[in-house]
């Protein structure tokens, strides 16, 4: 996908597809303000490609894989927001918190996940300081199971695993619970060649 036009806003800042150029003396509170309205689109952003996506998904049910590639977007990447946006109805998503936010809690009841919101919207918590407290409240939960469940995998894929959860910034276990339910969630399309199917790496 190529984007080689100019963006100019009041005649003092240039945007290219790969630079700003902001002007010398800008104030303070504008350059903060800026910094504001970028995340807001960053962050709306991905709730825009995840909707996209779902809506490739149903309308071309056949056909919207092969489109996908045409355009050169990384499909594990809007994959992961069509998982998020999917589990949200644009009624349930909360303006105040970012995209981020709701993907931390996107697996849970909807209850349950809800109460997460509201914590984290009542005490301004960070995307991290509400993963930190999941954390939390997860080992502790854990601690307190009476049964285990058990899978053998070659060392070499749970090392392989363990490094793409890392990398996805989860748990081990919570990173297997999101790619099964994404695999869940994704439509089989007989036109793709299998290669075409393959995660990119570290996803």
């Amino acid at each position: 996908m190529r984007h080689t036009g100019l963006v100019s806003l009041d005649g003092q800042l240039v945007t290219r597809r790969t630079a700003m150029s902001l002007p010398p003396g800008l104030p303070l509170a504008q350059w903060r303000h800026l910094g504001r309205q970028m995340f807001v689109v960053a962050d709306s952003s991905a709730w825009w490609m995840g909707d996209w996506l779902i809506y490739g998904r149903s309308e071309y049910p056949d056909r919207y894989r092969r489109a996908l590639a045409e355009t050169g977007l990384d499909y594990q990447t809007l994959r992961n927001y069509a998982w998020v946006a999917g589990k949200y109805a644009p009624s349930e998503r909360r303006a105040r918190l970012s995209f981020q936010h709701h993907a931390e809690v996107a697996g849970m009841p909807v209850a349950e996940r809800d109460e997460w919101l509201s914590r984290a919207e009542r005490g301004g918590w960070s995307r991290n300081e509400l993963r930190r407290r999941l954390r939390a409240h997860r080992y502790s939960d854990r601690a307190a199971l009476d049964t285990a469940i058990r899978i053998s995998v070659p060392r070499d894929r749970g090392v392989r695993w363990q490094r793409a959860a890392e990398a996805a910034g989860l748990d081990l276990l919570d990173w297997m619970v999101r790619r099964l339910d994404e695999a869940a969630d994704e439509p089989a399309d007989s036109d793709v060649p299998a290669a075409s199917r393959t995660p990119s790496p570290g996803a």
